[in-house]
């Protein structure tokens, strides 16, 4: 017999379900008392100008501006679109301003919103703040980046938005089980090994450089599957970003770090480019805001320990294969996407797909190019893309869209042939992958779109 709902029955189901939430709700608000408190050590700092200083360093390192400051606002001032699976949050304005800022933290507020992902009222925070990744951070960094933003940045007053989740997701008690789930408690690097130089790498990239939000892979609830190097060979594996793959760092020969020297990770950080490679998409921003600016010691710091992380994949290394670039020259151009290469991408990436030197990147042997994802191939050769422009290489070279000089079929054939020429061991890309993504990135274009961002997908 089929069940009917009653007004009686489904009002009784809603006064079960509001006493159910009543209920939660109590309970994360008790634990979160129980578990989340600051440590009293944390008092408010006296306002020191090397304290200031020092935060302004670290907020850099940390990317704080990636968020929460927008292109069209005033530094720190939020607004950011962040598109997650669940909804549109948007970064908040953590300028001193007393009305729609932090002006009104104390240190002991700021430390629980950073390390703890907890509001000052107690409201908890979605984690599209980093801060199971903050929980790595001292003390004495948590007060120069309180002394930072409360007497370094400018106020402004710019309220803050409201989330573009819907309910019953926009419901924020269940964050507090999450918290107990995925996120780590407050604490420092038990890793006892004699390097130093390794150390402060390893509290650079799992600490405040957070680069475990994109590169590693999450879970079916949105977190992060490992946090640190301690949590086994799914840290820095490789995630998704958007339409995006952010890299693997490990040490994998084919698509990881395996071919990069410390030098290579020094100066793809610093310049956004490599004799053989180059940042885009969302890891070009990171070089214009962070990464450029850190001191040479921190970055040759991050580049030993990516050096040091063995690889996770059982796979081969590259070796360069001429066979296709012969093909080519003699003008053979049978094999399926290869005249179109010819006439859309050897101008720059060359028929050797060897690319010019901190130019036009590789395409031989890039991890880009060999990754099993090959949304991030397809995304460039749709959308185009342009290495950053920074201090130590201030030229900013783009490569342009092809979206409306090629239709699904050329670009995968293109795509295919990039991933399978000079020795690249990818799989083959189909028409519908590439439409997939053409009417997945269509909105990305528009310049509204390109003032949010897309943390993980």
């Amino acid at each position: 017999m089929a069940f009917r709902p009653t007004p009686t029955g489904i009002a009784a189901g809603m006064t079960s379900f509001g006493a159910l939430a009543l209920l939660g709700a109590w309970l994360a608000a008790v634990m979160l008392g129980m578990l989340d408190a600051a440590p009293a050590a944390l008092s408010d700092p006296p306002v020191d100008r090397e304290q200031i200083e020092r935060g302004a360093y670290l907020a850099v390192l940390g990317d704080c501006s990636a968020c929460h400051t927008p292109a069209d606002r005033p530094a720190f001032s939020g607004g950011l679109a962040i598109a997650t699976p669940i909804g549109t949050v948007y970064a908040t304005n953590i300028t001193p301003d007393l009305a729609t800022g932090i002006g009104r933290y104390r240190l002991y507020d700021f430390e629980r919103a950073v390390r703890r992902g907890i509001l000052p009222d107690g409201t908890p925070l979605y984690p599209a703040m980093p801060f199971p990744s903050y929980a790595r951070l001292s003390d004495s960094d948590v007060r120069a980046l309180y002394a930072y933003f409360m007497n370094g940045v400018a106020p402004v007053k710019h309220p803050n938005e409201a989330t573009g989740i819907p309910w019953p997701l926009s419901m924020r008690w269940p964050l507090t089980y999450w918290r107990m789930l995925f996120a780590p408690a407050v604490s420092q690097s038990g890793d006892t090994r004699d390097d130093p130089q390794y150390l402060r790498g390893a509290y650079l990239v799992e600490g405040l450089g957070h680069c475990g939000s994109c590169h590693t892979p999450r879970g079916f609830a949105l977190q992060e599957k490992a946090l640190t190097a301690a949590d086994g060979p799914g840290y820095l594996a490789g995630g998704l970003v958007g339409h995006y793959v952010a890299g693997d760092l490990r040490g994998d020969p084919l698509t990881g770090l395996g071919r990069f020297t410390e030098e290579d990770i020094l100066r793809l950080l610093q310049t956004g480019r490599t004799d053989n490679t180059a940042a885009f998409g969302g890891m070009a921003e990171v070089v214009s805001h962070s990464t450029q600016f850190m001191r040479e010691e921190d970055l040759r710091a991050v580049a030993h320990y990516l050096k040091a992380l063995p690889g996770s994949r059982h796979e081969a290394g590259f070796a360069y294969d001429p066979a296709e670039t012969s093909q080519l020259a003699a003008g053979n151009v049978s094999a399926p996407g290869a005249l179109d290469y010819l006439n859309n991408c050897a101008a720059c990436h060359r028929s050797s797909g060897k690319g010019y030197t901190q130019t036009f990147p590789a395409l031989a042997g890039n991890p880009v190019v060999n990754n099993d994802d090959p949304s991030s191939l397809i995304s460039i050769v749709l959308n185009g893309g342009s290495v950053p422009s920074t201090g130590k290489a201030p030229a900013a070279f783009a490569m342009p869209p092809f979206r409306t000089r090629l239709d699904d079929q050329e670009t995968a054939a293109i795509v295919t042939f990039i991933r399978s020429s000079w020795g690249n061991k990818g799989t083959a890309v189909t028409s519908p992958e590439v439409a997939r993504l053409r009417q997945a990135t269509a909105e990305d274009q528009s310049p509204t779109a390109r003032l949010g961002r897309t943390i993980v997908q």
